[in-house]
């Protein structure tokens, strides 16, 4: 449990460092047996440490002095409808929060936006922070992904660890802005699906496999 702890401190720690979120904005979990391990309600990431971090079950009942965050619901309904969800980041991140409160959908303008799972990222629509409503959106939002955009908030993604839930964070604000830089500029081609279906194909052999380069 105590491992739980340390990862998701160091996590939240890092997502901050890499300017994804400013001071309580923002959330980390990990699964953990039948519940979670998540960021307390008002931490910052300069000042969290494992003692810090919040048990939690699916259903909200929690251990500790220390409140867990307010999104634990959106946490909690995203482990429960997502078995390969292990670790969550949720971010207030510039590029992907600009875009989310256009409410514009991240399209596949380039062809890495297969990595999060589908041909885009969409946008869950607004709720109240920390409502049921916001986690049924963002549940929703991510069927057949593993991030999504939550209008006039920010932005969710799940992974199998903590350095694929990092690595889709700083992909996805890298992906945000460089779609608006694209519009900025006049607006990017849009890839079609049969070219996202060859993309999809082309990833599932690319990489090192068996130590071979």
């Amino acid at each position: 449990m105590s491992g739980k702890r340390e990862l998701v401190a160091g996590l939240y720690r890092e997502v901050a460092r890499r300017g994804l979120i400013a001071g309580s904005s923002g959330n980390v979990s990990a699964r953990s047996g039948k519940g979670m391990m998540i960021t307390p309600t008002g931490a910052h990431g300069d000042q969290i440490d494992a003692g810090h971090v919040v048990p939690v079950t699916l259903d909200g009942a929690w251990t500790g002095r220390r409140l867990p965050s307010s999104e634990w619901r959106m946490h909690a309904e995203i482990y429960r409808a997502y078995p390969r969800a292990t670790v969550i980041v949720h971010t207030h991140s510039d590029a992907a929060t600009a875009l989310a409160c256009l409410g514009r959908p991240l399209p596949a303008f380039h062809y890495d936006i297969a990595q999060f799972g589908g041909d885009d990222v969409k946008v869950a629509p607004y709720a109240l922070f920390g409502s049921a409503e916001l986690a049924r959106h963002a549940v929703t939002a991510l069927q057949g992904r593993t991030a999504c955009l939550l209008a006039n908030h920010g932005a969710i993604c799940y992974a199998a660890d903590e350095d694929a839930a990092l690595l889709a964070a700083v992909r996805l604000e890298m992906m945000a802005r460089q779609y608006l830089l694209a519009l900025a500029a006049g607006g990017p081609t849009i890839l079609d699906a049969d070219a996202m279906v060859d993309v999809r194909a082309r990833y599932a052999s690319y990489g090192q496999r068996g130590g071979k380069t």
